[in-house]
């Protein structure tokens, strides 16, 4: 069933889109032919530009720590599962000592790289990294899928400790709330908020059937959703049947 993650603030929202990035890039990496790796290449070099916020490895090093204090005042309660308890512990353990050990800015090696600096500002303008305009690149593409593979290994290890970092508390987030099953009548559905502590991230779920999506606006009072359509011509209309969706409300 397609799901939709809605962030309310902007901490939240990188950390999605990091998320959508690296999806993006493991797959194009695993796909393998050239122009796989040339869109991998591509999104590696829109994840240096996401990341490249100094507080960054200090916010998923506090989250971490958080959750993990959070974990272990559930140790030895019956309702949870302990074995999952420590799996989850064990894995922000793991998270967080590998970033601790890194002592460059996150992505510093990749931007230290002047080769794929060069890439990166040709990869701005529209046809910019034809074999004539980088002919070094032309010429990395056609080493073959292993090499291009050992060196997406090499350029990826110093962000894995940061994706599993985002991995954990994005899984944590999402786990977090309650899923409630709701009707927005001619595709339409507001709800107040309340309570002390605002909602992070809402997720709405579909039927496969549907052929709708969800568009949110929402700030910590209220939300509001809206369904649409597209039409023949990729033209956005209001979708006015009525539609049972699930939504959750998640916060760490």
């Amino acid at each position: 069933m397609p799901s939709y993650d809605y962030p309310f603030n902007e901490r939240i929202r990188t950390l999605l889109r990091i998320e959508d990035l690296f999806a993006k890039l493991l797959y194009n990496i695993e796909a393998g032919h050239e122009y796989h790796h040339h869109n991998a290449l591509i999104v590696l070099l829109q994840i240096l530009d996401v990341i490249d916020r100094a507080e960054l490895r200090l916010d998923l090093l506090h989250e971490l720590d958080r959750q993990k204090n959070a974990m272990r005042t559930l140790l030895g309660n019956p309702a949870i599962a302990a074995n999952t308890l420590e799996t989850i512990l064990q894995d922000i353990e793991v998270a967080a000592e590998v970033l601790r050990s890194e002592n460059t800015k996150l992505g510093q090696t990749l931007r230290a790289n002047e080769w794929l600096m060069s890439i990166k500002q040709r990869a701005g303008i529209p046809g910019g990294i034809c074999e004539f305009d980088l002919p070094s690149y032309h010429y990395w593409l056609n080493l073959g899928e292993g090499s291009r593979r050992a060196y997406f290994k090499i350029w990826l290890k110093p962000l894995l400790a940061m994706h599993d970092a985002i991995g954990i508390i994005l899984h944590i987030l999402r786990g977090s709330g309650i899923s409630s099953k709701l009707i927005a009548p001619s595709g339409t559905y507001q709800k107040m908020l309340a309570g002390a502590k605002p909602a992070q991230m809402l997720r709405i779920v579909l039927d496969d059937n549907l052929n709708c999506f969800p568009e949110v606006s929402a700030n910590k009072y209220a939300i509001n959703i809206r369904f649409n359509a597209l039409d023949s011509a990729q033209k956005l209309q209001k979708y006015d049947d009525d539609v049972s969706f699930s939504l959750t409300l998640c916060n760490l």
